[in-house]
């Protein structure tokens, strides 16, 4: 049964439900309030980054008004950016519902849409038929004039946080009838960087080659493409201690076996935030060992006693990882500041 379906993982675990929306709480609560009190908008914007569920509660705020699937409109920005399509748009808006007290449009990936196109959707926004209700979703909310934006309720999707995406992950996972080590769930989560959809589509990824039904983290790694325990263990080390033979050696591997110089600053930073936490928080220890596994949880308490390891090294490495993007080579950045950390400690010495 779970064969299946791993390739509509997203779609088969899209929320159906305010309820079951996760970690945007400032979102549904507002919107369930308004259906309650009868104030309901005729525009909506919804921004956010992707992945994030603007299009699901988007669907969600439709079913909750009684909107049939007849009188639901979905229409993808991207592909119809011109006037004409907004043109058809506000000829088709003026007609009555089908069977719906309302007309419902959803515009996806609205910030694609022209000059024009917009000021032809900014008349049907002004003086809109009492029937209609838009959404414009985003991923650009700077891109949508301001006069669009005045004429709608603003709503802010937060990306959800690593232990949001974590329990999604894991959740899903055993509805399909398997176990998520806790550690491998937690590198799903930190890879799909706020994205419930990246996340999903990670799993699914994993379920589609695994032959057991329990999933640890070397499944994920081998699967995403993200660098082996073993060589961020050894990065970690060598930055903890100031080694900057072990710690360089660590990232020309990781050069040489192409991953991400992204994903490997983000796990490196992740570990480290560890470490210090462990040292000024050992209370924590319990709670902190959940995202990690074995190896990890062992090697942190182990460099969490390293004096050399403090916040000016994990503030170099969060402006490394920042550089990252726009560096001409890749994983210079993060090079650079592993050399810069080791040479503060010679200096200190």
């Amino acid at each position: 049964m779970a064969e299946t379906r791993h390739g509509t993982l997203y779609r088969q675990y899209r929320p159906r439900s305010f309820e079951e929306v996760r970690g945007q709480e400032q979102v549904t609560g507002t919107l369930e309030k308004a259906i309650k009190n009868g104030k309901i908008a005729h525009a909506y914007l919804f921004a956010g980054s992707r992945g994030t569920g603007k299009t699901s509660v988007a669907r969600i705020l439709a079913k909750a008004l009684g909107v049939s699937d007849k009188d639901l409109y979905e229409i993808d920005a991207a592909s119809n950016t011109g006037v004409d399509n907004i043109r058809e748009l506000r000829e088709g808006v003026q007609t009555s519902p089908f069977d719906s007290k309302y007309k419902f449009y959803i515009i996806d990936e609205a910030h694609m849409l022209s000059k024009a196109a917009w000021n032809a959707l900014l008349k049907t926004l002004e003086e809109p038929p009492a029937h209609a209700i838009f959404v414009l979703a985003t991923t650009e909310r700077d891109k949508v004039p301001d006069t669009i934006q005045s004429r709608c309720e603003v709503y802010a999707f937060k990306q959800p946080t690593r232990e949001v995406l974590a329990e999604a992950v894991r959740d899903v996972a055993k509805k399909e009838g398997y176990s998520l080590e806790g550690s491998a769930a937690e590198l799903v989560a930190l890879l799909a960087e706020g994205s419930f959809r990246d996340a999903l589509s990670i799993l699914q990824k994993v379920l589609a080659v695994t032959n057991g039904k329990k999933i640890d983290i070397a499944e994920v790694e081998i699967v995403s493409n993200a660098p082996r325990g073993e060589l961020v263990r050894r990065l970690l080390s060598g930055v903890a201690k100031k080694n900057a033979a072990e710690a360089l050696g660590a990232i020309e591997e990781a050069v040489s076996q192409n991953i991400d110089a992204r994903i490997l600053a983000k796990l490196l930073i992740h570990r480290l935030r560890v470490v210090l936490l462990l040292r000024y928080a050992p209370e924590l220890a319990e709670e902190l060992s959940r995202e990690l596994s074995a190896e990890d949880t062992e090697l942190a308490r182990e460099l969490s006693k390293e004096r050399g390891v403090n916040s000016d090294t994990l503030k170099k490495l969060l402006d490394a990882y920042a550089t990252i993007p726009y560096a001409a080579v890749s994983h210079l950045p993060l090079e650079l500041a592993v050399v810069e950390i080791c040479e503060n400690a010679k200096e200190s010495a």
